[in-house]
């Protein structure tokens, strides 16, 4: 069943939010002299980001590694021989291609038996260039949700310049066309299922009164077809205080499936399925993630303890829900992985007769396939080189196929199949960068509180432990999200082949440890993740592989507001710090587009209490006039609709109205990943990497 994802994962790709007011009605907005660079389009604001992008770039761009840079990533994302990965959707593979000719895309597909024979007969389903030519728009692929079980039928997204918003249109892919009269949803962060060829359940902007403070839809409709939306039937509606809500579902074994989610907050929702007698709850933990289903059954991450019936079943273990027996009464729980202490659970899937788990043991892949066995869960464990990331890269629920793949920072990523009996490697991708004579690395550092934080290091084999060597240190902790030692032409290209350290730091807040970890770095505890990585920064130090004066630290989103601390927290480890797509006024962020929906993660700035702790580290708050800081790049994008470019503009002016020099990078286009084609990806990060070297090496 493809269509049924861990809805956690999916709202964090759905990331707006208008104004509100500061508690005591007091407007924050009043005493801040650059919240007019939080008008996102308008024209004095776009100057300003004009202006520094120009004085920025006659800095870096006309260094001559900037271009060597750009040349090779986009020869690299260009690169005709790359992986090209299964995108299984019944019978038939999918997949989108971009090149020099393609900047937005070819989505094409081909059969799954002559994608697996490799060859090369990809037919072009949708020209998305040739697309955007003829309705003046510029769009991006955002995903579509099959009518099963023919998958003829798709409600196709389309994201205009990267944005998280999109519109949904119902689409032949057998025809290659758009369905006339077919299926269309407006430009909205919504989400749309299917009930059946004519009926389809969607959640989107409805008018005033149907988005929640986070920009979510408040409202869900069942739509029929060549009915008028506005008179379709509510299914459900939440308090425009909550997150909001968000559909899903899809065939399973030829049965369709429909799941609606409401959101209190990002890890509290209630999920209900649709029946013929309409919603019903599913009575399972309000945090849990859902991982999909294997047969009728639902596959639970938990995320803190539950108790069925006396039972408990602790938080980090992966279980299974009989859904099937819980709609006639009886709730049927059955653990499938349970993790050791140093251990968690990194991606699940299901094919016909088993499911596939990835998981890591300190942080390093491992992979496992459990089988329903005498009323329980029996495991067999896959083998996989050892020291790297295992990715699960899609199955078939239909047959025993299944596939993914195993990279490490040195060895190029390898695409294995399966047809449940016998493993091969079908795909392997390029050497883009010298990687002869690097070695990786696995250590520990100790953190201010006495956690053992690990960390990766990618060096040099004969580095000279004599402080000097140049270190980029990376990290992200939050979201429950897993920072792991995967292979990158990006960083190998732009760092690791130029002898610099590359460092990789697995800090509270992320999903490294499961749960556990990521909540031991939520609201109050949020310090505890910058003391992590300052810990990291300190080791590396004190091991006399690097100092400060040859020692860069970068993030991106979550982890731009990482960077974003390091800055101003500890300007004494750094000589250089990248900032991409950051939070950084953490007063406001609750204010601007997506933010409301992340306070279960930061907490209310609004509530005394909660910006008690808040303050503390917000690095719009925080910077000062006469301390010395080492110069920043922030890096954003004007389209980003998840994190406000404000963050960054905001910042920088701050910083240079007290005299600070600093970097700045904005690009019109590209939502929260700055960059939509090849060529503008390949730009931003020969960007980022030209400073890196420019601050580091030079």
């Amino acid at each position: 069943m493809k269509q049924l994802t861990n809805i956690t994962a999916f709202i964090m790709l759905l990331l707006v939010l208008p104004g509100c007011r500061d508690r005591k009605g007091v407007d924050s907005a009043s005493t801040d002299p650059y919240i007019w660079l939080e008008k996102v389009q308008d024209e004095k604001a776009l100057d300003w980001a004009r202006t520094q992008n120009k004085l920025s770039d006659e800095t870096l761009t006309t260094l001559p590694v900037y271009t060597e840079l750009r040349d090779r990533f986009i020869e690299v994302f260009n690169d005709r021989e790359r992986i090209i990965y299964p995108g299984v959707t019944g019978d038939m593979s999918y997949n989108l291609w971009q090149d020099e000719k393609n900047e937005r895309g070819l989505w094409r597909r081909m059969p799954k038996k002559d994608y697996l024979a490799g060859k090369d007969n990809w037919e072009t389903v949708l020209d998305l260039d040739l697309l955007s030519a003829e309705e003046g728009r510029k769009w991006v692929f955002s995903g579509a949700t099959w009518l099963g079980p023919e998958n003829r039928y798709c409600l196709l997204q389309l994201s205009d310049g990267g944005k998280d918003e999109s519109v949904i249109r119902e689409f032949d892919a057998v025809g290659k066309k758009f369905v006339d009269g077919g299926f269309s949803i407006a430009e909205s962060k919504g989400s749309a299922a299917w009930v059946d060829k004519d009926r389809i359940i969607v959640a989107t902007n409805y008018g005033p009164g149907t988005m929640t403070s986070s920009g979510y839809p408040a409202v869900a409709k069942l739509w029929k077809r060549g009915e008028d939306p506005v008179s379709a039937a509510t299914v459900h509606q939440t308090d425009t205080v909550n997150m909001g809500v968000f559909v899903s579902g899809g065939d399973h074994k030829g049965k369709q499936y429909v799941f609606l989610n409401e959101s209190v907050g990002f890890y509290e929702s209630t999920l209900y399925m649709l029946t013929s007698e309409g919603l019903k709850v599913i009575d399972i933990p309000k945090d849990v993630e859902t991982r999909g289903m294997f047969n009728e059954e639902m596959l639970l991450y938990l995320q803190s303890d539950w108790d069925v019936s006396g039972e408990i079943f602790r938080r980090g273990t992966l279980v299974s829900f009989d859904l099937l027996s819980y709609l006639s009464g009886k709730t049927l729980v059955k653990t499938i992985y349970e993790p050791a202490e140093r251990a968690s659970l990194a991606g699940v899937m299901a094919t016909r007769d088993f499911i596939v788990a990835a998981t890591m043991e300190n942080v390093q892949g491992k992979l496992t396939i459990y089988r329903p066995m005498d009323g329980k869960w029996a495991g067999e464990t896959v083998p996989v080189p050892e020291f790297g990331t295992v990715e699960l890269a899609g199955s078939d629920d239909l047959s025993n196929d299944w596939f993914f793949t195993f990279s490490n920072p040195v060895t190029p990523t390898t695409l294995y199949y399966s047809d449940g009996k016998e493993i091969k490697a079908i795909r392997k991708q390029k050497d883009y960068f010298d990687a002869s004579g690097v070695k990786v690395d696995q250590f520990e550092a100790i953190s201010k509180d006495g956690t053992k934080i690990p960390y990766f290091i990618v060096h040099p084999a004969g580095m000279a432990f004599d402080g000097t060597n140049p270190t980029l240190v990376y990290g992200y902790g939050g979201f429950n999200s897993s920072t792991r030692p995967g292979y990158s032409s990006i960083i190998g290209i732009g760092w690791i082949e130029k002898g610099g350290v590359y460092v990789m730091a697995n800090i509270r807040g992320g999903g490294e440890f499961g749960p556990a970890w990521h909540q031991s770095a939520l609201r109050e505890k949020r310090q505890n993740a910058y003391d992590d990585f300052f810990a990291v920064a300190e080791d590396l130090i004190k091991r006399n592989i690097t100092s400060p004066e040859n020692m860069g630290a970068w993030g991106w989103s979550n982890g731009g507001l990482l960077a974003g601390v390091a800055l101003t927290q500890r300007p004494d480890l750094w000589n250089a710090v990248a900032i991409g797509a950051p939070l950084l006024d953490m007063k406001r962020y609750s204010k601007l587009l997506a933010g409301a929906s992340w306070m279960d993660e930061y907490g209310n700035p609004d509530m005394p209490a909660d910006w008690e702790f808040i303050s503390k580290y917000s690095p719009y708050q925080n910077v000062k006039k006469d301390v010395k800081y080492p110069t920043p790049l922030f890096i954003t994008s004007t389209l980003d609709d998840r994190v406000h470019p404000g963050h960054a503009r905001k910042m920088a002016a701050k910083m240079i109205e007290m005299g600070h020099p600093v970097y700045y990078h904005e690009t019109i286009e590209g939502g929260h990943g700055a960059a939509s084609t090849n060529a503008q990806e390949a730009e931003i990060w020969a960007l980022m990497y030209t400073y890196l070297q420019f601050k580091l090496m030079d």
